[in-house]
């Protein structure tokens, strides 16, 4: 017999539904599961990992129509229990604010979590149309004045999730339409420049405070701005860097590099429209 007759097709089955099933426990957001608590999701979610990154069988696994939908569902639940719990925060009693912002510091790292295995599975445009979609929200609430001065660990954690959505985008890992985009930039752009400055100066207050946006951080979300903006149509670059030149703090994020390079792409235009008028004209002249 040939041994290519012997060879039978990979039952991906058992794979699948390993799988499937790891998602599930991995994107719960309801009750812990007794007696196990959340060792359980912690241990779906490491071999989520596993599994994306030394099974041979998933990239056959992570095609198919019904493991992409279980993982949608799982983000959706995500999204969801996130906008619920962050929504409650102004309604809560000081004293169930802390109560309240460790469990929605959960359903974030579970955020974050996503964000590390979306992509394997190209999926990560998912995350981040429903982030852009949900952004004029999360910053309305984080607004309210009863949020002013508290809750600093939840929005440093926020504006990293943030900078991976605006990472994804602006170095084109993920495409979006221009209107998402500029949506997506506006909304988080004036909120980080705002909160870096404050951040630094409670860290200068009290050297005991825990939360800051780090270097790399600083260096990343900055990094993708830059690319972010340059890549929008020109009227809305002009936009943006008009906006940042008006604002108090200017140093961060610095878009000199995206603002000189627009100056350049301008000038450029407009001489090769005027060396294109010229010709029109020369042509117009030469055939009378």
């Amino acid at each position: 017999m040939p041994i290519i007759s012997r060879i039978k097709p990979v039952d991906l089955t058992g794979t699948k539904n390993v799988f499937v099933s790891a998602v599930r426990f991995a994107t719960s957001t309801g009750e812990s599961c007794p007696p196990f608590g959340d060792e359980l999701k912690i241990s779906a979610q490491e071999q989520i990992e596993y599994m994306l990154g030394e099974d041979e069988d998933m990239p056959l696994v992570m095609a198919d129509d019904e493991v992409k939908s279980v993982v949608r569902m799982g983000l959706s639940r995500i999204f969801s229990t996130f906008e619920k719990q962050l929504s409650s925060l102004v309604l809560e009693s000081d004293i169930a604010l802390d109560t309240a912002e460790a469990n929605i510091l959960q359903c974030v790292s579970d955020l974050e979590w996503m964000c590390s295995i979306l992509p394997k599975m190209e999926l990560m445009k998912d995350f981040v149309s429903s982030w852009a979609g949900i952004s004029g929200g999360i910053l309305g609430i984080l607004a309210d004045k009863k949020l002013e001065s508290a809750m600093w660990g939840l929005k440093v954690k926020l504006i990293e999730v943030s900078g991976k959505a605006l990472e994804a985008v602006g170095y084109g890992n993920v495409i979006l339409s221009a209107p998402i985009r500029v949506q997506l930039l506006k909304s988080w752009l004036p909120y980080i420049r705002e909160m870096k400055p404050l951040l630094d100066s409670k860290g200068t207050e009290d050297t005991s405070f825990p939360h800051k946006m780090d270097e790399d951080l600083c260096q990343s979300i900055e990094g993708a701005i830059i690319s972010l903006v340059l890549a929008l149509p020109s009227n809305d670059q002009a936009d943006i860097l008009a906006d940042w030149m008006e604002a108090d703090q200017v140093s961060y994020p610095d878009l000199s590099e995206a603002f000189e390079v627009w100056c350049y792409r301008t000038k450029s235009a407009k001489r090769r429209l005027a060396e294109g008028l010229r010709r029109v004209d020369n042509t117009t002249v030469s055939l009378e």
